[in-house]
């Protein structure tokens, strides 16, 4: 097998396969140390968007609060070393306006069962993405 390069994409491309996988990963800090969970989300209207439940560790640490989160996505073939990986750094807030909240909660449907009653949208400012690619 050949080497690989390290490509890097364009912002446009990099929220294009953001929008384009329904799972990713959030990058929080809980008791200043970093923290992930695995969520499902939506791209819409130029937000990251993800649901969650009171009381969840997403809810105290990122919805009590407007707070700075990065959101990362990829997909990779191991067994042909090759696919990309797309990181936002954005701010994470509570999405508040009932008819925002509707409409987000009609299109997004939670992998986790419950209620997920909460719905928290990121809002990109730093958009990197990188492929891998034969040389």
């Amino acid at each position: 097998m050949t080497g690989r390069d390290l490509m890097e994409l364009s912002e446009a491309e990099s929220l294009r396969r953001l929008a384009g996988v329904a799972l990713g990963r959030v990058v929080f800090t809980r008791h200043a140390l970093p923290a992930v969970r695995p969520v499902n989300h939506l791209v819409l209207d130029g937000r990251i968007v993800i649901r969650s439940s009171p009381g969840t560790i997403l809810s105290s640490e990122i919805a009590a609060r407007e707070t700075v989160v990065a959101y990362e996505v990829d997909d990779f073939d191991v067994h042909r070393r090759l696919g990309w990986s797309v990181v936002v750094i954005g701010v994470a807030r509570l999405v508040e306006a009932p008819e925002e909240v509707a409409r987000f909660k009609e299109l997004l449907h939670p992998w986790v069962a419950g209620e997920r009653e909460q719905v928290i949208d990121i809002r990109p400012e730093i958009v990197t993405g990188f492929e891998l690619v034969p040389i």
